[in-house]
C-alpha cells in the first residue's frame, strides 16, 4: 500500500503505517551477542504511548494514569537524542476518559492526537489548530489516514456496536460515520486493494472489511472473519490485526481483566481515590480458560484461514497484536498472561512452529529491522521491563537491556535512522542505541 495519507517521514503513524507491519525503514542495529547498547530514560510520571516522526522532528504522545488529578492527552516535540521536550501541546480535553490513543503526521504536515472522544489537530510546534469532540462518547483507540486525506477513527466497546467515524483533514468536521455490527476493541488497520480503501476492523466474533468510497463506509459482505465463537467463552476478544503477505494476522484473547476493568466505568478508566489499581495489572489470571491462538486469514479469500494454539497453556492472553515478517516468511506470537514468544512459519499449506522462547514474556507492540533479521520486543519481569532483540529466523537473542521502566505495558517501539529504538510505556520513555 502507498500510504498516501501520511507524512513521507518514514514513521509517521504507530507500527509505521497503516498496515501495522512494525517493519523499520531504516537500518538496524546489527547486534552481536555480548553488546552492550546505550540507554537514555526519561521518567515523565505520565502513560506515554507511542513515538512519530517528521522528517527529523520526533514527537510523544499520551494521557494520564489512572491517579493522575486530570484527565487529558497530550503531545511533546522531544529530543531525539536526550527524550526531553523542547515543545508541548496544551492539555488536551479526551472527555475524561483514560486510554491510550494515538498520534499521527498526515501528509499536508499537520500533527494529529486522539485521547478519549476527541481529535486535536497541531501544528509543527505542538500548538492547538483544531478540535473535535467526536460523535461516540467513548475512548477512541487509534486512527487511520485514509488515501484521500480523510481521517478515520474507531471507538473501543467491549459490549456495544462500535462506531467508524471519518472526519475531514482541513476542516477537522466529521463527514460520515457507520455503526459496525458488533462491539470493537482492537485498532483498526488499513490498506488498498483494486476497489480503493479497505478497512479491517476486529469485532467481538468476527474480523470485519470496511471500505470507504470517498463518501461513506460500506461494509464489505463477502468478507467476514469469524474468529471466535462467544457462547462458548473459552477465549477473549482480538487486538490489532497486521496486514502482510497477502493476509492478515491476529491474536485472541486480549480482553483481559484489566481491560475489562477500565471498560466498566464511565469515563473509560476514571476511578475513585479509594481504587484498589491491582485491579489494573494485566498480570491477573485470564477471564477464560483457552489458550493463546494465533489467527491467519487470506486477504483475498476469506476461506483460506489458519488458527493454531501457541503453548497450548491455558488461560492465555496478551495486550499487543502480532507480526508477520514477509521477508521470512514468519509469524511472530506470543503469550503474555503465561509466557513466551514463538516463531511459525507459513508456507502456503499451514502454519508450522519453528522455534519457542518460553522464558520471554512480551506485552508490546514489537519492532522488525528486516535487513539485518532482528526483532525488538520488551520482557516484562519482576524486576522491571528489558528490550530484547531476538533473531527472527531462530528465535535466538543477542542483547537484552534493562530500561529503567518499572511498568510493562502494551505500548509502542518506534525506530530511529541510527538504529536506535524508542520505548513508550507508563511512567517511563527510553531510547536504546548502539554503542
Amino acid at each position: 500500500m502507498t500510504a498516501t495519507g501520511y507524512h513521507g517521514s518514514g514513521w509517521p503513524t504507530e507500527c509505521g503505517g497503516p498496515q501495522r507491519r512494525k517493519l523499520s525503514p531504516w537500518p538496524g542495529p546489527g547486534y552481536a551477542a555480548g553488546d552492550t547498547p546505550r540507554v537514555w530514560t526519561r521518567t515523565t510520571g505520565l502513560w506515554n504511548v507511542m513515538f512519530v516522526w517528521r522528517d527529523d522532528a520526533l514527537y510523544l504522545q499520551g494521557t494520564t494514569t489512572a491517579r493522575h488529578p486530570g484527565a487529558f492527552g497530550w503531545v511533546e516535540r522531544v529530543d531525539p537524542e536526550t527524550l526531553e521536550p523542547i515543545d508541548r501541546s496544551p492539555d488536551l480535553p479526551c472527555g475524561g476518559h483514560r486510554w491510550c490513543g494515538a498520534i499521527l503526521v498526515h501528509r499536508d504536515g499537520g500533527v494529529f492526537s486522539i485521547n478519549g472522544n476527541h481529535l486535536h489537530r497541531l501544528d509543527p510546534a505542538c500548538s492547538l489548530e483544531a478540535e473535535l469532540r467526536l460523535p461516540v462518547d467513548q475512548t477512541h483507540n487509534g486512527f487511520l489516514a485514509l488515501s484521500d486525506g480523510t481521517i478515520a477513527a474507531k471507538d473501543l466497546q467491549l459490549v456495544e456496536a462500535s462506531t467508524i467515524t471519518a472526519v475531514d483533514p482541513t476542516s477537522v468536521e466529521v463527514v460520515a460515520t457507520m455503526r459496525l455490527p458488533e462491539a470493537s476493541m482492537g485498532r483498526i488497520a488499513g490498506d488498498i486493494d483494486g476497489d480503493g480503501d479497505v478497512i479491517y476492523v476486529p469485532g467481538r466474533e468476527h474480523i470485519w472489511r470496511v471500505r470507504w468510497d470517498g463518501e461513506r463506509f460500506h461494509l464489505d459482505e463477502a468478507w467476514q472473519y469469524r474468529y471466535r465463537d462467544d457462547a462458548t467463552g473459552t477465549h477473549g476478544l482480538a487486538w490489532d490485526s497486521c496486514l502482510s503477505g497477502g493476509h492478515l494476522w491476529s491474536m485472541d484473547c486480549g480482553d483481559i481483566a484489566s481491560v475489562r476493568e477500565i471498560f466498566s466505568v464511565r469515563p473509560n478508566g476514571t476511578f475513585g481515590p479509594s481504587f484498589d489499581l491491582a485491579r489494573l495489572s494485566w498480570q491477573r489470571p485470564a477471564p477464560w480458560s483457552g489458550a493463546q491462538r494465533l489467527h491467519r486469514v487470506s486477504t483475498g479469500d476469506v476461506t483460506d484461514a489458519d488458527v493454531v494454539e501457541l503453548s497450548g497453556a491455558a488461560g492465555g492472553g496478551i495486550i499487543a497484536p502480532p507480526v508477520y515478517v514477509d521477508s521470512h516468511r514468519m509469524a511472530v506470537a506470543w503469550d503474555s498472561l503465561r509466557g513466551g514468544i514463538g516463531g511459525w512459519r507459513f508456507d502456503g499449506a499451514g502454519l508450522e512452529r519453528l522455534w519457542w522462547r518460553p522464558g520471554i514474556r512480551p506485552t508490546m507492540q514489537p519492532l522488525v529491522f528486516d535487513d539485518t533479521g532482528e526483532l525488538v520486543v520488551n520482557d516484562a519481569t519482576p524486576d522491571g521491563d528489558h528490550l530484547v532483540v531476538i533473531d527472527v529466523a531462530t528465535g535466538e537473542s543477542s542483547v537484552r537491556v534493562d530500561v529503567g521502566s518499572r511498568l510493562a505495558n502494551g505500548m509502542f517501539l518506534t525506530p530511529g535512522r541510527d538504529g536506535s529504538v524508542y520505548y513508550a510505556s507508563t511512567l517511563t520513555v527510553a531510547r536504546v542505541a548502539p554503542a
